[in-house]
């Protein structure tokens, strides 16, 4: 369906060397889209062709000179993802404000000014667009000893949506993409088999019984950044394989 091709776009995609950006950007570039990936140093491989730019976002100037440096890769730019965050969290009475303002910076400061800048860019083109915020399932669900990841997420549903509606006038949609349970190299450490009970706990709780893979989620942002989705804008869709849709789970 054509409706899905993304042939005609060009993307940037933030923290995309590993784990569900790089998984994005496969996705991406599967559909036809022109792809940058971004990380904080080049990685090892990319797809041969691939376009790469590095930057660390905790940098206040960083997102929009990032943005200047992808429409000079790819003048074409057309779509955004803003998935580069991380998890810094102790426990809440350990916290300091250290931590906190790393959070923020990365999770938060830097996916609100990446989308204004990019924002920006296009509305001097008079050129429409799609932004994909990746926000987390952490957003609507509180975890333990994760007070400021928790937080820095929710706020990204929250930014999701008003972004939405001061962006709609420019023929920008932004919409949100809230993974669940996901084996990345942030989770590896007690998904990847060193403590299997952990896993078969989270296995009896998501419906769909298995924990998910960094390609799960790359489906979900071809369709919100496609055609397909041209009448959706605000939304916050999740993809947790029926994590967060029952209280108990199997016992």
């Amino acid at each position: 369906m054509k409706a899905f091709s993304l042939a005609a776009n060009a993307a940037l995609v933030t923290g995309s060397t590993k784990g569900i950006g790089h998984a994005i950007a496969l996705g991406l570039r599967e559909a036809g889209a022109g792809v940058i990936f971004h990380g904080s140093k080049p990685p090892d491989h990319l797809p041969e062709g691939s376009h790469f730019l590095a930057a660390d976002l905790q940098a206040a100037d960083a997102p929009a000179t990032l943005i200047a440096n992808a429409f000079k890769e790819l003048p074409a730019l057309d779509l955004l993802v803003c998935n580069a965050g991380s998890f810094f969290d102790v426990s809440f009475l350990e916290m300091d404000a250290s931590r906190w303002e790393r959070t923020m910076n990365l999770n938060v400061r830097a996916t609100y000014f990446l989308v204004q800048a990019f924002a920006r860019e296009l509305v001097a083109r008079q050129r429409p667009g799609a932004v994909v915020i990746v926000s987390s399932t952490n957003g609507f669900q509180a975890e333990d000893d994760s007070t400021a990841y928790d937080t820095s997420k929710g706020a990204l549903v929250m930014m999701t949506r008003t972004l939405a509606q001061s962006l709609a006038p420019h023929g920008i949609r932004v919409n949100g993409l809230a993974p669940g349970l996901i084996h990345t190299p942030l989770t590896d450490s007690w998904l990847g088999g060193k403590k299997p009970e952990t896993r078969r706990h989270y296995e009896k709780k998501i419906l769909l019984g298995r924990v998910g893979e960094a390609e799960d989620c790359a489906g979900t942002a071809v369709f919100l950044l496609s055609a397909a989705s041209s009448y959706v804008t605000g939304q916050v869709l999740v993809v947790d394989g029926g994590l967060t849709v029952g209280q108990i789970g199997k016992l």
